[in-house]
């Protein structure tokens, strides 16, 4: 449970859940009022956890730059998570989150642009083949 693959396939996991719990709550809701709802339960849920674990000790430590990109992240958090519940109350689950995890062909163009991580070829197939199967599961044929 040390290993960041065991986190990775757990995010990925209770991301899709995520989907379909999410396209269900919506139903008869506004998109706006559920992802309140939705940020209102992380923020109680992630309270708990960061209470439970003592880090609240730690608050203070975290130095100005740390602070302007957390609260950067927020923000694009909260656009993302605007936008996916829009999308997924007017589209089918199954349509919207392969879309959604274009967010990973963003991030590895982005990582290399900007942070300076290299990609071996295979890795930029691996990139491609996302985006492309991305589409392709969106796409009703």
């Amino acid at each position: 449970m040390a290993s960041w693959p065991f986190w990775a396939l757990a995010s990925a996991v209770f991301a899709a859940l995520t989907a379909i719990l999410a396209k269900i709550g919506v139903e008869g809701v506004g998109s706006n009022l559920a992802t309140l709802v939705r940020t209102v339960v992380i923020l109680a849920f992630a309270a708990l956890i960061v209470t439970v674990s003592g880090e609240w000790r730690g608050a203070g430590e975290i130095g100005r730059r740390s602070w302007l990109f957390l609260v950067l992240s927020g923000l694009a958090t909260g656009a993302s998570w605007l936008c996916y519940f829009r999308a997924l109350k007017i589209g089918e689950a199954a349509k919207v989150a392969p879309i959604d995890k274009l967010s990973v062909v963003f991030v590895a163009i982005i990582a290399a642009v900007f942070l300076g991580e290299k990609l071996s070829p295979a890795n930029w197939l691996g990139v491609a083949l996302i985006a492309a199967g991305a589409v392709l599961v969106a796409v009703r044929v």
